[in-house]
């Protein structure tokens, strides 16, 4: 299968030599961003954002949405192993504590630890696209949302329908998903299903991962819906490498629950959602596999919340408010048994100005119990120069409260610090986006003034490490890209995107005399991220993905993954997926080393 990685790989260079260009336009799809209170038009927002569409979700070559999200500029992802197993997201160079999951908008964040945050219970079938705020979003989504968000956002289907597929390939890896969509009259409902498993590429790295997702929604009239989510993940993994190389055995077995139901009511220019949410986190993790006994942790943590969110359209633009209460507990042989609650209220307001400007400010103030009340305001404003250019700006206070593993972890290679301060940041932002005929282009500048920062070190390697506040730190950057997209050939070999990027950070937190850092310094310093897409008649598909990373403290790395489908949207559909074609040696996360070049192959099944 190595052969067959670089034969593949050189037939795609030799038949994208022979591509005829085609140089029709097309207009992509309105698509707006749905934040929790208001909704705004893609071309109009004045933030940085990302959209993965469900077309490259399906073609990225990536077994999962962890892989998918390494493809994005200014997207940090460090896994341990593969399969989505386990990753760390991160955000113009912040840490995964920094980053707020949501799936429709609810917030996955773990009182445990960060490390939970990519526990999505969503088979990658079962998602529409996913929105990648960059920058500060307490604002709009609250505390933990620090240096950005990621939400995952699914859809109830209009039609019966039924997906499935299964796939193999190297190192043992297998496995399969269905989703059925099952509208019945007014009531609209899909089932997602998947599994996926490997025996591992190195010692002690194989894992299973089983995720079931259910969401259902019932139109009450024409102004009205209910919906209920009700989600499920288990991950049961070797974690060789994971935390620390002392410890080559270690293991975990983690299970999320996630459940939601909510009532939207939506007329004339007035649009009010409420919803309420529980999500539990069971998570077994010994030092030694075959050994509980000899360090062995057991956390179960429950968070469970109330939001109403709502907005007013008016002459005087648009308003948004709204509120929530959190409450969030931890059951844990090692953490103890904690709890702590939240209250939070969010005011907005969008305006437009002199034509092509729009302007929008707003606040959230939060009460926690253990630290009291912070406030969080922003503001952002943009201005369409043309039907091509727009500029743009904004400015935000960002907040992220430490873990319960912060706090309280009592372990060998790792000691918690009762005394941290929560962390606090201003944020600033300034871009251009260009939109033409077949291109988009956008470039910016941003910068991340920290006080507070929470960083794990310690004295040197014998001894374990503790986190600590660090104070005045900075991170600044520039994120720039381009892609251009071209209608497909029906009776030709064509290039249909071809997609580049450049991001740059640096930091400037100075690791104190004698102590050692460790996330903070990983950060990325140069992303290179390019694609391709082309395509044969109407049957074939390619995708080409490279990389080029380069972080604060680790060696360099450049992969190549690559991805053919056949009849992808037909009934029956048939892809090839090589990663790492250049057999590159590279680490992103702990000491795990990554797999080397690897291929699979899977049928699907369609039937609408």
């Amino acid at each position: 299968m190595k052969k067959f990685c670089l034969l593949f790989l050189l037939f795609t260079f030799t038949s994208l030599l022979k591509a005829q260009e085609d140089s029709t336009i097309f207009e992509l799809d309105a698509v707006f961003i749905h934040e929790n209170r208001l909704e705004i038009p893609f071309q109009k927002s004045s933030r940085n954002i990302s959209v993965i569409n469900r077309k490259a979700l399906e073609t990225t070559p990536a077994r999962s949405l962890q892989e998918v999200l390494a493809f994005t500029p200014g997207v940090d992802v460090r896994q341990r192993g593969v399969g989505g197993v386990q990753a760390d997201v991160g955000i113009r160079g912040g840490s995964f504590e920094q980053t707020l999951m949501l799936i429709n908008g609810i917030k996955l964040s773990d009182p445990q630890t960060g490390h939970h945050m990519m526990n999505i219970p969503v088979p990658l079938s079962g998602i529409e696209r996913v929105d990648i705020l960059k920058g500060p979003a307490s604002r709009i989504y609250g505390q933990n949302a620090y240096t950005g968000a990621i939400n995952v956002i699914t859809s109830l289907p209009e039609k019966i329908g039924l997906q499935a597929g299964i796939y193999g390939g190297d190192f043992g890896m297998r496995g399969g998903n269905v989703q059925l969509a099952l509208p019945v009259g007014s009531y609209k409902q899909s089932l997602g299903m998947s599994h996926d498993a490997s025996d591992g590429h190195w010692y002690n790295s194989d894992y299973k991962v089983t995720n079931v997702f259910y969401e259902g929604g019932l139109a009450l009239g024409e102004s009205q819906e209910i919906k209920a989510m009700v989600a499920f993940s288990d991950r049961t993994f070797g974690a060789n490498g994971f935390y620390t190389s002392a410890f080559p055995d270690q293991w975990e077995s983690i299970q999320t629950y996630l459940t939601s139901l909510s009532h939207t009511f939506d007329k004339d220019k007035l649009w009010i959602n409420t919803r309420a949410y529980w999500r539990r986190n069971n998570d077994e993790f010994r030092l030694r596999r075959n050994e509980p006994s000899f360090f062995q942790n057991i956390h179960t943590t429950d968070v469970l919340a109330l939001e109403v969110n709502g907005r007013y359209t008016s002459q005087l633009g648009t308003s948004g408010i709204g509120i929530e209460g959190r409450t969030e507990q931890i059951d844990s042989n090692n953490l103890g048994e904690r709890d702590r609650t939240l209250f939070g209220v969010f005011a907005e307001h969008r305006v437009d100005f002199l034509t092509n400007g729009d302007f929008r400010a707003g606040i959230y103030s939060n009460y926690y119990s253990e630290y009291g009340w912070r406030h969080f305001p922003g503001a952002e404003a943009g201005y369409q120069l043309s039907d091509a250019f727009r500029l743009y700006g904004n400015v935000g206070v960002s907040f992220r409260i430490p873990t319960y593993t912060d706090l309280y972890y009592v372990g060998p290679t790792n000691i918690g610090n009762a005394d941290l301060e929560p962390e606090k940041a201003i944020n600033y932002e300034g871009g251009v986006k260009l939109r033409t005929g077949n291109w988009q282009a956008e470039a910016v500048y941003f910068n991340r003034h920290t006080n507070n920062l929470i960083e794990w070190a310690r004295t040197d390697e014998s001894q374990p490490w503790q986190p600590q506040n660090f104070n005045e730190v900075t991170f600044q950057g520039i994120e720039t890209g381009f892609s251009y997209r071209l209608n497909r050939s029906t009776n030709t070999l064509s290039i249909n995107e071809v997609s580049f990027s450049y991001n740059f950070i640096d930091a400037n937190i100075i690791e104190r005399e004698g102590k050692e850092t460790r996330y903070a310094l990983n950060a990325l310093r140069h992303q290179v991220i390019a694609g391709i897409q082309a395509s044969y008649r109407e049957d074939w598909e390619l995708t080409l993905k490279s990389r080029y990373i380069e972080r604060m403290k680790l060696d360099p790395y450049f992969l190549i993954d690559a991805r053919i489908d056949f009849n992808r949207m037909k009934t029956l559909g048939y892809f090839a997926e090589c990663s790492n074609v250049t057999n590159a040696d590279y680490i992103e996360a702990g000491t795990v080393q990554m797999p080397g070049r690897g291929f699979r192959a899977g049928v699907t099944f369609r039937m609408k």
